[in-house]
């Protein structure tokens, strides 16, 4: 887990099947498997500061005057409800904010270890893309 793949919005890249369908160099599949370096690495700042007039001022949401705002409510419950290995970006932020990215990264290599060859366990899939066959994000 590395902290440029924290994205400002509190999404742990490093455990996004974009991510990890590249890191483990499965063929990019249209519609099933997707690459995705993760956000920071690709520069992508968060669109809704540009709204509130905040681009480059804030590194992660959680600074924002306007935290949590109308997006991050949407995301935390897409991410609470949608998927099998929860995830709560405003937590994740939260986290950040109270306690550092050190103990955030901590954290998050426990919670998405694998028990059975300690990869690191897909937050939409719930599977480990080191030890588990992979077809699609969705599992």
């Amino acid at each position: 887990m590395k902290a440029e793949l924290i994205a400002p919005c509190g999404i742990n890249c490093s455990v996004c099947s974009s991510y990890l369908a590249r890191e483990a160099g499965l063929p990019v599949r249209r519609g099933k498997i997707n690459h995705c370096p993760g956000c920071r690495p690709r520069d992508r700042k968060c669109s809704r500061c540009r709204g509130h007039g905040r681009i480059n001022k804030v590194r992660f949401c959680a600074e924002c005057e306007l935290f949590p705002c109308e997006f991050l409510n949407r995301l935390e419950s897409r991410y609470m409800t949608a998927y099998p290995l929860q995830e709560s970006p405003i937590g994740n932020l939260r986290h950040i904010a109270k306690k550092g990215m050190r103990s955030f990264l901590a954290a998050e290599r426990k919670k998405w270890k694998c028990p059975d060859c300690g990869g690191v366990l897909c937050v939409h899939n719930g599977k480990c893309y080191r030890c588990q066959e992979i077809v699609s994000w969705r599992g």
